[in-house]
């Protein structure tokens, strides 16, 4: 798991870097272009395109029957359920492509999170750095040694019945570091990021293999002792013209907007 994370956050971190000269949106529009032609692709190679056409002509006969007899009840009652049919149908073909494009899909968005999805920490301000333990009730409290530029502002939290460890950390400066959590003679480190310009920020580092899909930004914990550890990052927007919204909107709306507008170049029919 960790090799397959580490392959795709490499490849992101090279596509990145690439437009590190530009404001976030621009890199995140040219990911999202190339997205949109790949699920056109997707879509042509697994889906029965001429039947989609035949049922989108039905379609559109069945509407045009709907207005042309409109004043006849019986005649408006039958077209209404043979286009309920027909919009089954189409749905039902369009099935296919969408689950071979869901997975691949859902691993990349995933993954862009860390890279359009946070913040990172504000200078001066307090943050919270949470690990879940194997012990939290221990005699032995866990320790958090932060990098240079970072202070941890209060003593530690446990919550018992949540197997959860809390501090409270305050950046000073800019930062990309790493913070160590020592518990039981093991040691584990966590990426830290702190003022300066957007960039890829990991979010919560975990143990579990199964954990490691949705949470594929570091690799997992090597320890028996901690089971995750997560920092409360702020939530970034990505901005065009004025306007501030998060990625995940621009990422779906630039993506349908290109399938939709290449989709004749492609010779796809949806």
């Amino acid at each position: 798991m960790d090799l397959f994370n580490g392959l795709i956050n490499a490849i992101l971190r090279g596509f990145y870097a690439v437009f590190a000269w530009a404001p976030p949106i621009v890199g995140l529009a040219v990911l999202s272009v190339l997205v949109g032609i790949g699920m056109l692709w997707v879509y042509r190679k697994t889906s029965n395109q001429e039947k989609i056409r035949t049922v989108k002509r039905r379609l559109h006969a069945l509407l045009l029957e709907l207005r042309v007899y409109a004043d006849e009840p019986g005649v408006t009652l039958r077209t209404q359920i043979s286009l309920l049919a027909a919009n089954l149908r189409y749905m039902g073909l369009a099935l296919r492509p969408a689950l071979w494009m869901a997975l691949p899909v859902a691993i990349l968005l995933i993954h862009l999170e860390g890279f359009y999805g946070r913040a990172p920490l504000p200078l001066g301000q307090e943050a919270i750095v949470t690990a879940g333990v194997s012990d939290v009730g221990g005699v032995a409290a866990p320790e958090l040694l932060p990098p240079p530029g970072v202070e941890v502002s209060a003593p530690p939290v446990r919550i018992l019945d949540k197997g959860e460890v809390s501090w409270r950390i305050r950046p000073a400066g800019d930062v990309s570091g790493q913070l160590r959590l020592r518990l039981g003679g093991q040691t584990v480190e966590k990426t830290i990021e702190a003022g300066g310009r957007p960039r890829f920020i990991p979010g919560k580092r975990v143990r579990p293999a199964s954990s490691a899909l949705w949470h594929p930004d570091e690799p997992r914990i090597d320890s028996s002792n901690v089971e995750w550890v997560d920092i409360r990052y702020p939530d970034a927007e990505v901005g065009l013209w004025g306007m501030r919204m998060n990625w995940l909107v621009w990422f779906f709306l630039i993506s349908m907007l290109a399938a939709f507008a290449l989709r004749k170049r492609f010779g796809v029919a949806i």
